[in-house]
């Protein structure tokens, strides 16, 4: 009987059902926890990501290119005010550090202070330490905007920046979703829209592409809700 009945199921046209997996084949594997950077670590990048943006900015300011950022936009403020380049640019990034203190906190406010301090003294050394006399003005804005972008990716990996625009676009990218290299090579490319009007063209043009080779490095290696246990 049992026999038969077995018979009658096997014929009714149904297709057997396929065995069940093992839990353990389902299971998705558990997600390793989140390892923030220590302060050694957060020390050494800072120091490392501001001496390769140092290094990248005097290559671009060798040749003659107009940068992007605070900087850029503070040299051509320099050209209508009485200033000087530190008062300035001190102004300049006052509301910023207060707008990154209210929306990123005081760790991130005192990083960013650190690292503006060490590519201000990088930036003194580097002239110093390097000769750029037959430097080509293409492999000095390519190189130098690839140096810069990989310091500043540095930097925002352990929470930190160069002030100015590195604050809003690090907002954006956190507030609203938006990609922080998009962002600052919006801001960038104004300064060197603007700063059009007072250069040659050639340089604009080398400053332009520079803008976009920086950010892209930005753009690519730095996804909102990529390495959250980093940031």
């Amino acid at each position: 009987m049992h026999q038969q009945s077995s018979l009658i199921r096997a014929s009714d046209g149904a297709p057997p059902s396929a065995p069940a997996a093992p839990p353990s084949v389902l299971a998705a594997p558990p997600s390793a926890p989140a390892v923030a950077h220590t302060m050694a670590e957060d020390v050494i990048a800072m120091v490392i990501g501001t001496f390769i943006t140092s290094f990248g900015l005097y290559l671009i300011h060798s040749v003659g290119a107009v940068t992007g950022g605070t900087a850029g936009l503070v040299l051509l403020l320099i050209q209508a005010v009485p200033w000087s380049f530190a008062a300035v640019f001190a102004a300049v990034n006052l509301p910023f550090a207060v707008l990154a203190w209210r929306r990123r906190g005081a760790r991130f406010v005192l990083h960013s202070a650190a690292s503006v301090a060490l590519l201000s003294a990088f930036s003194a050394v580097q002239p110093k330490l390097i000769e750029t006399s037959h430097l080509d003005p293409l492999y000095a804005v390519l190189l130098g905007n690839l140096s810069a972008g990989i310091g500043l990716l540095i930097l925002f990996r352990h929470r930190a920046s160069v002030g100015g625009f590195n604050v809003v676009a690090l907002i954006c990218q956190d507030r609203l979703g938006w990609r922080a290299g998009y962002v600052l090579m919006a801001l960038d490319a104004l300064v060197v829209t603007i700063s059009g009007f007072t250069g040659p063209a050639r340089t604009t043009l080398l400053s332009a592409l520079g803008v976009v080779v920086l950010n892209l490095v930005v753009v690519m290696n730095h996804r909102p809700g990529r390495y959250p246990a980093a940031l």
